[in-house]
């Protein structure tokens, strides 16, 4: 199964306007996960201590807990847009022991060799569209699932590409005004809601992806 998770504003937003290296998010973005940031579970795998248990922490150990392989896009992993730096490139935003620990296939349009990180991160870079790397994350996954992580691009591809099975949306009462859109444009697809989690300033929303 491929899902999608992501945290949500009220009026559609997964980013805010402006994003940057220094505001990876965009301006007003990181509301859209003060919620996580409190949560045990969170700080634990980002070697924080203290936080808080709540509904949102069951949600968010049941969603990882079939989880084989990720994909993400360039912008999740970072380091801007445009060929890596040959002399330093960019290793991502969570240091040298990414929450992951698993594979991670990032969807680029630049080649670069694997990065190996500790804790069993491994960052593939694929180069030939969304497709093949889910495709390369289902084969790594062994017959769990694979999780798309982070921005919409990945996603809306993934979905208008018939390769989506669940979404997962963390609703967050935030207005951005402007940002990143999760759904735009015609994707021909219906939805069938299959949870509703009410957490402490979020409301986890699911859904089967049933008709394409």
């Amino acid at each position: 199964m491929v899902t999608y998770a992501a945290a949500i504003s009220l009026d559609g937003f997964t980013a805010g306007p402006e994003q940057s290296l220094e505001n990876p998010i965009g301006v007003g973005g990181g509301r859209l996960h003060d919620w996580i940031k409190e949560l045990t579970i969170w700080r634990e795998a980002h070697g924080e201590e203290g936080g808080i248990v709540s509904p949102s922490s069951v949600v968010l150990e049941n969603a990882g807990a079939n989880v084989g392989a990720y994909v993400m896009g360039r912008n999740m992993f970072g380091g801007g847009r445009g060929p890596w730096a040959e002399d330093e490139p960019w290793n991502g935003w969570w240091g040298d022991n990414p929450p992951f620990h698993l594979p991670v296939f990032v969807v680029t349009h630049h080649a670069r060799p694997p990065l190996e990180c500790e804790g069993g991160t491994t960052f593939t870079f694929v180069t030939d569209g969304v497709e093949r790397a889910i495709a390369q994350a289902l084969e790594a996954a062994g017959g769990k699932d694979v999780a798309i992580n982070g921005g919409s691009t990945v996603a809306r591809q993934a979905f208008a590409a018939g390769l989506l099975d669940e979404i997962r949306l963390d609703l967050v009462p935030v207005l951005l005004g402007a940002g990143v859109r999760l759904f735009d444009g015609d994707i021909p697809a219906e939805l069938e809601q299959i949870g509703v989690v009410e957490g402490r300033g979020v409301t986890h929303l699911a859904y089967r992806v049933s008709g394409r």
